[in-house]
């Protein structure tokens, strides 16, 4: 997945890390919340992409712990990140919500059980918002947060609030109909 990509290659990009750091970095920064990656997917992607030739490695031992692979960006590494930077900027822009599949079902469950989904969607919207502003508050003033980082995480809650207030039309409108 050429996103994945685009994230590994920034990273690294950005200072050369092993596969773990990447991944304590994809935690830190929350990126699993809004790209579809996981610690498995790290490691196979910068295997990947040290095959490829975008990435090197070179074994690094620190005190009596294990050796571990950093990997630094290569100049093909290089040219591959702008290319992605420039192909994934220029797509049309998707947005995917998994509970958009229980709205398309709503019509087809009892009255009650539609109201048990629209609230559980209602519950994990105002977690998410919940988290998000805990997250916000925490990375707000950090200097190792980059802007770009910050931005993200502001477009996240501003979906977020967006969501919740549509889910309150929806609820309207159920009410309205009984």
């Amino acid at each position: 997945m050429a996103t994945i990509d685009l994230i590994v290659l920034g990273m690294v990009k950005q200072q050369a890390m092993s596969a773990y750091d990447i991944q304590k970095l994809v935690e830190y920064r929350n990126i699993s919340r809004w790209v579809k990656i996981s610690t498995p997917s790290i490691y196979k992607k910068v295997i990947q992409l040290e095959k490829k030739g975008y990435l090197t490695s070179s074994s690094v031992q620190e005190g009596n712990k294990a050796e571990k692979a950093i990997y630094s960006l290569t100049a093909e590494g290089q040219k591959e990140f702008e290319a992605l930077m420039l192909e994934i900027s220029q797509q049309p822009i998707h947005i995917f919500l998994d509970f958009n599949a229980v709205m398309v079902n709503l019509s087809s469950l009892p009255p009650e059980e539609q109201k048990v989904c629209i609230a559980n969607i209602e519950h994990n919207v105002l977690q998410l918002k919940a988290n998000l502003t805990e997250n916000l508050a925490a990375k707000e003033h950090a200097t190792e947060i980059p802007k770009t980082g910050l931005a993200v995480l502001q477009q996240q809650m501003v979906l977020a609030e967006a969501i919740e207030g549509w889910i309150q039309e929806v609820k309207a409108g159920f009410k309205a109909e009984q």
